[in-house]
C-alpha cells in the first residue's frame, strides 16, 4: 500500500512543475511588464527600466523561471505583489481558508447529495421520483454557478435579512455559496450514481443475495452500493476540480474575499507574482486531494491493494 502511496506523491511534482511553466509562459508572454504596472504607466521609460531590471524581467525567460522556481521550492517565496507591493505569500495565506472551507464543505455536500439522489433515483426507477430527479439533474448540468448564485442572491439573500448578501464573517455566509456549487456539481454525480447503480443491481451476485432471502435494504447498502461507488469515487476527486473553478466565479458573485476573488484580480491587472501564486496552491490543493481520493479507492477496491501489497 505505501508503493502506491508514494507512487502517486511522486506524480504530484511533475504535475506543479508542468502547471507553473504553462501559467508562467502564459504571463510572460502577455502584453505589459511590472514597471508599467507598479507606476500606473504615468512614470518615465528610465523610471520602469529600472523596476524592470530590479525585479529581473528584463533577464531571459529561463532565468526568470528557474529563478522563481528556487524561490519557491527553497524558500516558500511566492514573490511580491506588483499591484499592492505586500508579499503574496502572506496574501494568500489569509485568504486560503475561506477558499478551503467553500470548496471542502461544498465538496461534502456535492458527494452527499449526488450519491443519495442518485441511489434513489435508481432504486425507484421509472417512478415519479426517477423523472423528478433526472430532470432536475439535467436542468442544474445545463446552468453555470454564477447564474445559479446570483439567482440565490436575487431570490432569497435580498428578500431574507437572514443571509447575507456578500462577505463570509459568519457561517451563514457560506450557506448560499455552497448551495450554488452544490447544485451545479452534485447533477452529474447523481446520474453517474444512478446509471452504475442500475448496473450494479441487475449483475448476478445481486440476483443471488435476493434469491437466499437477504432483505432489499441490506441488498442495496451492503451489497450493490460499495462496488457502484468505484468509479463514483474518481469522479468526487474530479469535482474537487470544478468546485475550485467554480469558487472563482462564486467569491466574485458573493464578493468573498477568498483565493479565487485574489486569482481574478490579479488576472485583470497582469500581476504575475499573484497568478503564479494563486494557480500553484490551487494546483497543490487538488493534487492532495486526488491523492486522497486514490488511496480510498484502493482502500475499496482489493485488486488495487493487492497488486501493491504483493
Amino acid at each position: 500500500m505505501w508503493k502506491y502511496i508514494i507512487k502517486r506523491l511522486l506524480l504530484i511534482i511533475p504535475i506543479l512543475f508542468g502547471v507553473s511553466l504553462l501559467i508562467f509562459t502564459i504571463m510572460y508572454f502577455t502584453p505589459g511588464n511590472p514597471g508599467e504596472i507598479m507606476t500606473g504607466g504615468t512614470a518615465t521609460q528610465e523610471v520602469v527600466d529600472e523596476i524592470n531590471h530590479e525585479l529581473g524581467y528584463d533577464q531571459p525567460f529561463l532565468t526568470q523561471y528557474l529563478n522563481y522556481i528556487k524561490d519557491v521550492v527553497f524558500h516558500f517565496d511566492f514573490g511580491t505583489s506588483w499591484t499592492t507591493k505586500l508579499s503574496v505569500t502572506s496574501e494568500i495565506m489569509s485568504r486560503l481558508p475561506r477558499t478551503i472551507t467553500l470548496a471542502a464543505v461544498s465538496m461534502i455536500f456535492t458527494a452527499l447529495v449526488g450519491i443519495s439522489v442518485g441511489i434513489l433515483s435508481a432504486v425507484k426507477q421509472y417512478s415519479i421520483v426517477d423523472y423528478i430527479c433526472s430532470v432536475l439533474s439535467m436542468l442544474f448540468s445545463a446552468v453555470p454557478s454564477f447564474w445559479i448564485g446570483m439567482s440565490l442572491l436575487v431570490w432569497i439573500a435580498m428578500q431574507n435579512t437572514w443571509f447575507p448578501i456578500n462577505g463570509v464573517e459568519t457561517w451563514r455566509g457560506y450557506i448560499l455559496p455552497c448551495l450554488a456549487l452544490t447544485l451545479c456539481n452534485s447533477a452529474p454525480l447523481m446520474r453517474l450514481t444512478r446509471s452504475t447503480m442500475l448496473e450494479t443491481i441487475r449483475s448476478d451476485y445481486i440476483r443471488t443475495a435476493r434469491a437466499k432471502g437477504a432483505k432489499e435494504r441490506r441488498v442495496i447498502w451492503c451489497h450493490a452500493l460499495k462496488n457502484a461507488l468505484l468509479p463514483v469515487i474518481t469522479v468526487i476527486g474530479n469535482n474537487f476540480k470544478s468546485l475550485l473553478g467554480g469558487s472563482v466565479v462564486t467569491e466574485s458573485v458573493f464578493v468573498i474575499p477568498g483565493l479565487g476573488a485574489y486569482l481574478v484580480s490579479a488576472i485583470r491587472n497582469k500581476d504575475v507574482p499573484v497568478v503564479m501564486g494563486s494557480t500553484l496552491f490551487m494546483a497543490t490543493m487538488f493534487c492532495i486531494v486526488i491523492l486522497a481520493i486514490d488511496i480510498l479507492y484502493a482502500y475499496i477496491d482489493p485488486r488495487v491493494k493487492a497488486k501493491y501489497t504483493k
